[in-house]
C-alpha cells in the first residue's frame, strides 16, 4: 500500500510517499515559509494557511512525478489532525480528505507529536520499544514513556515556555530576528564557555517537569541597558544554550533511571541541536544507555513522519476514516497521552 503523508500544522508544507508493502520511505519534500514570515518576526497564521493552499497540489504532483508513481496507486492518505494552527490544520485535512474521498481510499488523522516521536524509527539505527522519548518541538517539551504505537505515558512536561519557545524569545532579545532558535544555536558556537552562567530551572526539583520562562527573564536582565558587542551576544547565547542543554540532558537521565529503561529517543526541532546531541551522547556512554535521533532532515516538521506514523498505525490495525465519510474536524489542542491504544 502506498501512503501519501500531508503535514500542515504550522509554517511548513510537507508531503511524502511511504510504501507500506516494502516498508520504505520513497521520497518527501518540504516547503518552508520562513522567508514569508521573516518580515513579521514570527508566524502569521492567516498567511501560513493561504500558503499551504498554494503549495499542496504542486508539491504532491511533483512528488508523484519524481517517484514515477500515480495517484491511482495510493492506498491511503494520512494528514496532521493536530495539534497546531487551526487554519493550517484545516487546509491539510480538507485536502487529504478530499483526495482520499476522490480515490475511494481511507484517510487517517495523525497526531503531530506522534509523528515526531516515531520519526527516529525511520533511521538506519533505530530504537526498539519500549523507550523514553524527549519531545522538543515548537511549544512542546515533554518526556514520555513509549511502550508501543499509541501507548504513551507522560512523565513530565514544561510548566510554561517550552525549550523551543525559550530559544526563539531569547534570540529576539539578542536581536537575531526570525527564526531565532537556529540563529541562536549558530551564534552560541562562537561564544566563550563559562563567561556567563545562567540559572538551570528545576534541574534539582526531583521530578521530570521543566520551566524555561525564568531563563529567558535572566537573559533580559543581562542585556538590559547594554550596548552589546558581537562577542557579548555570542557569550550570552552560549550561556543560554548551556543552561537549556544541561537541564534537558539531566532530566533525560533521571527519566531513564526512574523507568529502568535503557533507550532514549530525542525528536523535534531542538533535537537537531549539536550541543544537546553531544552531551546526550556523552551521558549515554557514561551511564550505559543508548540514544537515538531522527535524521537531521526529519527533525523539523515534515510529511514523512506523518506517512510513517500512519503506516505503523495501519500495521497495528488502527481504525481509519470511513471511505464515504464527508465531515471532518481538526484538533488545535490535543494531548499526546490521550491517544487510545490500538
Amino acid at each position: 500500500m502506498l501512503i501519501l503523508g500531508i503535514e500542515t500544522s504550522c509554517d511548513e508544507t510537507g508531503v511524502a510517499l511511504y510504501d507500506l508493502a516494502s516498508g520504505g520511505l520513497l521520497a518527501h519534500t518540504v516547503h518552508s515559509q520562513v522567508a514569508m514570515h521573516e518580515a513579521y518576526g514570527g508566524v502569521v497564521p492567516e498567511l501560513a494557511s493561504r500558503d499551504h493552499v498554494r503549495r499542496l497540489i504542486p508539491l504532491c504532483r511533483g512528488l508523484l512525478r519524481d517517484t514515477g508513481r500515480s495517484s491511482a496507486e495510493l492506498g491511503a492518505v494520512a494528514y496532521t489532525e493536530g495539534p497546531g494552527l487551526i487554519g493550517a490544520l484545516l487546509v491539510g485535512a480538507a485536502f487529504a480528505r478530499g483526495v482520499a474521498f476522490a480515490l475511494g481510499v481511507p484517510a487517517i488523522g495523525i497526531h503531530h507529536l506522534e509523528g515526531h516521536l516515531l520519526s527516529p524509527l525511520l533511521a538506519k539505527r533505530a530504537p526498539q520499544f519500549p523507550f523514553v522519548a524527549l519531545l522538543v518541538s515548537g511549544g512542546h517539551t515533554q518526556l514520555m514513556r513509549v511502550e508501543g504505537v499509541a501507548r504513551y505515558a507522560l512523565l513530565g512536561e514544561t510548566q510554561d515556555d517550552a525549550a523551543g519557545e525559550a530559544f526563539d524569545k531569547t534570540a529576539k532579545l539578542l536581536g537575531l530576528g526570525y527564526p531565532g532558535g537556529p540563529a541562536l544555536s549558530q551564534l552560541a558556537e562562537s561564544g566563550t564557555p563559562g563567561r556567563y552562567r545562567l540559572p538551570r530551572p528545576m534541574i534539582g526539583s526531583g521530578d521530570l517537569e521543566f520551566s524555561f520562562s525564568g531563563l529567558k527573564t535572566a537573559v533580559l536582565h543581562l542585556v538590559r541597558g547594554v550596548d552589546p558587542s558581537a562577542q557579548f551576544q555570542a557569550d550570552i547565547a552560549r550561556a543560554f544554550q548551556d543552561a537549556i542543554v544541561e537541564v534537558l540532558a539531566t532530566k533525560c537521565t533521571q527519566a531513564l533511571n526512574q523507568t529502568g529503561l535503557t533507550q532514549l529517543v530525542v525528536a523535534g526541532g531542538v533535537g537537531a541541536n549539536r550541543q544537546l546531541r553531544a552531551l546526550l551522547d556523552a551521558q549515554a556512554s557514561k551511564h550505559g544507555y543508548d540514544v537515538f535521533y531522527p535524521e537531521p532532515e526529519l527533525c523539523t516538521d515534515n510529511g514523512a513522519m506523518i506517512a510513517f506514523a500512519a503506516a505503523l498505525r495501519l500495521r497495528a490495525g488502527a481504525r481509519t476514516v470511513p471511505r464515504d465519510a464527508h465531515g471532518f474536524s481538526v484538533r488545535p489542542r490535543w494531548a499526546l497521552a490521550s491517544l487510545e491504544a490500538i
